[in-house]
C-alpha cells in the first residue's frame, strides 16, 4: 500500500505543477476524494468508521486566498478518522456545481461546503446560499405536501420536535423575516438562519432514506413465507419419487438463498450458476452412464450411452458452457477482461457475420410447421424465408447505426440502400411478419382441431393422442417464431449464443430426462444465460439499444417490454425451449408442465424471500442500494415475467 501511496503522491504533484504553470490550466479545479475507505484488516463493504470516511480533497492554486494554513500531514487522530473537517458525501454535487457555475442538481440535498464559500464575494456567497436553500425548498414541498412555506408557521413550531414538516417551514421563514434595520446584519443573521435551515433540512431528507417501515417489511416477509413454505410442501409431493433431483433442486435453492446476503456472491453471481449448471451437466451425463448399455424401457431416445451419438448428447451441454461462460465477461472483478463478445468476434467479422446467418437459417427451418403438406408448406417456408431475410436485413442496418465498426471490411458496408432504409418501419416490418406468421400458425390448429372433432369414426383415446402429438408441433412453429423476435432483439454479437442453447436443447431432448430433471436444467440455464447475455444485477448493465425498436414516439409500455425482452432474452427462450422438451413426453404435456410449473414457482417464491430478508436485514449495508436493492428488483422482475409468460 505504501508504494502505491508513494507513486500517487507523485501523479498528483506532476498534476498540480502543470496547473500551476501552464496558461491553459490556470482554472483547473484538481478534486480527489475515494469511494470508500477500509477497515483494519484491509476489506471494505461494511459500515464501520474507516470504511465510511474516505478522503476528500480539493486542489488548485487559486484556493491558497481562502487556506486556512492548516498544517500537512498532521497525526493520526486517536479512535476518530476526522483529520480536517468533516463534510456529507452529498455536499460535493452542489459544491462543483457552485464552482463551475452550473445549477444545483433538482434532487440533491447536499449543502454548498462552507470552507469553499469565502472563495467568492460577499454577494456572491449569499447568493449562492439562497440559491441552495431554495433548490431544498422545491424537495420540502413535494415531500411536506400539507405544510404551507409561506410564513404562515408560527415562531414557537421551529423548536417542535414532534413535527419535521412545520420546524422546517418555520425555519424557512425565519431566514426570510429581517429583524433588524442594518443591512449588512440583515445579510449576515439572514445567510446564518440560511445555513441553519440547509443543516436541518439535510438531516431530515438523509434519515428519509432509512426511515424503513419496519412493520411493512416484516409483513412482506410473512406472506412471502407463506407463499414459499405452500409452494414447497407442493412441490415436495412432486418429488416425493425422485429424492435424489429433491435434493438436487434444495441444494441449489438454498445455496442461492445463502448466496443472497452477500455483496461479493450477488455482483459474481453468474460463478455460482456456471459453476451449478457445469456440475448438475456432469451429474446428469454420469446419471445416463450408470443405467447400463441398454436405455430402460420406455425410454424417448432409444439409444443405448455406448452409442457415440450418446456420448456426443451427454458432452455436448458441459461444452456449451464453457463456451457460454466465455462469451461475455460480466460482474464487476472481471468485467474488462478478454471475451469472446467483444475481445475475438470484433476482430473476426466474417465468423461473427457467418454465425450470425447460420441462427437464421435455423430459426427459418424451426418456424415450419413439420405437418403441413402441399401448398400450405410451400407458402409457410416462402413466408418463413421472408421474414428472416426482413430480420437479417434489419439487424445488418441496425449494426451499421449502432456497431459499425462489427462490418468492417464486409461488402454490406457499401450497401448504400441498407443505410438508407429508415430502421423504425424495418423493425415494424419485422414485428407485423412475426404476428401475421402467429395467427396463421394459431388458425391452422383451430382448424386441424376442428377437422379432427368432426371425424366421428376415430375414438376418443386415439383423439386425444392425435391432440397431444398436435401440441408439440405447433408449440416448436411457434417457438421459432418466438426465437426470431429475441434474436431480433439481441445484439449482433450475441445473436450465435442461439445456436449454442440450440445444441443443448437437441441434447436434452435425447436424453430422456424427466419432467423434473428437464424443470431443473431449465432454471439453471434460464439464469446461466442471463448473464452469458452480459447481464448483471447492477442497474448500470441495462441494455437499451433494443428497447426502441419500432418504436417512433414516447411509449413507455412499449419500450419496457422490449428492454426487458432483450436483457432477458435468454431465460425467455429456454422457458419456451422447456414447453418443448415438456410437449415430447407421451400421454401429453399436461402433467410435466405441471410440474415444471410447481418447481419453477418454488424456486421464485424462495428467492423472493431470500431477498427480502437480505434486504431487510442488511437495511443499513453500505451496499444496499447499490448491490442488494437492485439484485432484488432483477429478481422481482424476471420471476413475474416469467410467470407471466407460463400464465399464457
Amino acid at each position: 500500500m505504501i508504494p502505491k501511496q508513494a507513486e500517487m503522491d507523485i501523479v498528483v504533484r506532476t498534476i498540480y505543477h502543470a496547473i500551476e504553470n501552464q496558461e491553459h490550466l490556470k482554472s483547473t479545479l484538481l478534486v480527489i476524494c475515494g469511494d470508500h475507505g477500509m477497515n483494519e484488516a484491509g476489506n471494505h463493504g461494511g459500515s464501520s468508521e474507516g470504511e465510511t470516511s474516505p478522503a476528500l480533497v480539493f486542489i488548485s492554486p487559486k484556493l491558497r486566498s481562502i487556506s486556512d494554513g492548516l498544517e500537512c500531514p498532521i497525526a493520526i487522530p486517536d479512535g476518530t478518522f476526522e483529520y480536517y473537517r468533516k463534510v456529507e458525501q452529498s455536499d460535493i454535487a452542489p459544491t462543483l456545481a457552485g464552482l463551475l457555475g452550473f445549477p444545483i442538481p433538482k434532487n440533491n440535498i447536499g449543502i454548498i461546503i462552507q470552507g469553499l464559500l469565502p472563495f467568492w464575494n460577499e454577494d456572491d456567497r449569499n447568493r449562492m446560499v439562497e440559491q441552495n436553500a431554495e433548490q431544498f425548498l422545491g424537495l420540502l414541498q413535494e415531500t411536506f405536501l400539507g405544510v404551507p412555506f409561506d410564513g404562515s408557521i408560527p415562531s414557537e413550531a421551529c423548536t417542535d420536535t414532534s413535527n419535521d414538516g412545520a420546524r422546517l417551514a418555520c425555519l424557512w421563514s425565519r431566514s426570510r423575516t429581517p429583524n433588524h434595520n442594518s443591512l449588512s446584519y440583515v445579510k449576515t443573521t439572514r445567510s446564518a438562519a440560511l445555513r441553519t435551515f440547509l443543516r436541518e433540512a439535510q438531516r431530515l431528507m438523509s434519515n428519509a432514506a432509512s426511515n424503513y417501515s419496519i412493520n411493512k417489511l416484516y409483513s412482506g416477509i410473512t406472506i412471502a413465507s407463506s407463499a414459499a413454505l405452500w409452494i414447497s410442501g407442493i412441490s415436495a409431493t412432486a418429488l416425493r419419487k425422485q429424492k435424489l433431483i429433491g435434493l438436487w433442486f434444495s441444494l441449489v435453492t438454498l445455496a442461492y438463498g445463502v448466496m443472497s446476503s452477500a455483496s461479493s456472491y450477488v455482483e459474481e453471481e453468474q460463478q455460482y450458476w456456471y459453476f451449478v449448471a457445469s456440475t448438475w451437466f456432469w451429474w446428469l451425463a454420469v446419471k445416463r452412464y450408470a443405467r447400463g448399455a441398454k436405455p430402460k424401457a420406455g425410454s424417448r431416445s432409444g439409444r443405448s450411452f455406448n452409442d457415440p451419438w450418446s456420448l456426443v448428447s451427454a458432452a455436448t451441454p458441459l461444452l456449451a458452457v464453457r463456451v457460454i461462460r466465455a462469451w461475455n465477461q460480466t460482474g464487476q472483478k472481471h468485467a474488462g477482461e478478454p471475451d469472446i463478445a467483444r475481445g475475438f468476434l470484433p476482430f473476426h467479422n466474417h465468423i461473427l457475420w457467418s454465425l450470425v446467418c447460420l441462427v437464421y437459417v435455423v430459426v427459418a427451418g424451426k418456424m415450419l410447421p413439420k405437418d403441413r403438406p402441399g401448398v400450405g408448406r410451400l407458402a409457410s417456408v416462402l413466408f418463413a424465408m421472408l421474414i428472416c431475410t426482413t430480420a437479417l436485413a434489419f439487424k445488418i442496418a441496425f449494426t451499421m447505426a449502432d456497431e459499425p465498426e462489427l462490418l468492417k471490411g464486409l461488402p454490406v458496408v457499401h450497401n448504400g440502400t441498407l443505410a438508407s432504409l429508415d430502421l423504425t418501419t424495418q423493425a415494424r416490418a419485422v414485428f407485423s411478419g412475426i404476428l401475421i406468421f402467429c395467427l396463421g400458425i394459431y388458425f391452422s390448429s383451430e382448424g386441424e382441431s376442428s377437422k379432427t372433432r368432426s371425424d366421428g369414426d376415430m375414438a376418443t383415446q386415439e383423439q386425444e393422442l392425435v391432440r397431444n402429438r398436435a401440441v408439440p408441433t405447433q408449440l416448436e412453429s411457434l417457438h421459432g417464431v418466438l426465437t426470431l423476435f429475441l434474436v431480433t432483439q439481441s445484439r449482433v454479437s450475441n445473436i450465435p449464443l442461439f445456436a449454442l442453447f440450440e445444441l443443448q436443447m437437441r441434447a436434452f431432448a435425447s436424453m430422456d430426462l424427466s419432467p423434473a430433471e428437464i424443470s431443473l436444467t431449465s432454471i439453471i440455464l434460464q439464469y446461466a444465460s442471463f448473464f452469458a447475455f452480459g447481464g448483471s444485477n447492477a442497474i448500470s448493465s441495462i441494455d437499451l439499444s433494443n428497447g426502441y425498436n419500432g418504436v417512433s414516439g414516447y411509449n413507455a409500455a412499449m419500450v419496457g417490454i422490449l428492454t426487458f425482452c432483450s436483457n432477458w432474452a435468454g431465460p425467455i427462450w429456454w422457458t419456451s425451449a422447456t414447453m418443448i422438451l415438456l410437449g415430447r413426453f407421451q400421454g401429453g404435456w399436461n402433467s410435466p408442465l405441471r410440474e415444471f410449473g410447481q418447481l419453477t414457482t418454488c424456486f421464485a417464491a424462495s428467492s423472493v424471500l431470500f431477498m427480502m430478508l437480505a434486504c431487510t436485514a442488511l437495511r443499513t449495508h453500505l451496499f444496499i442500494w447499490s448491490v442488494f436493492s437492485p439484485k432484488y428488483l432483477y429478481v422481482l422482475a424476471w420471476n413475474l415475467g416469467q410467470h407471466l409468460w407460463e400464465s399464457e
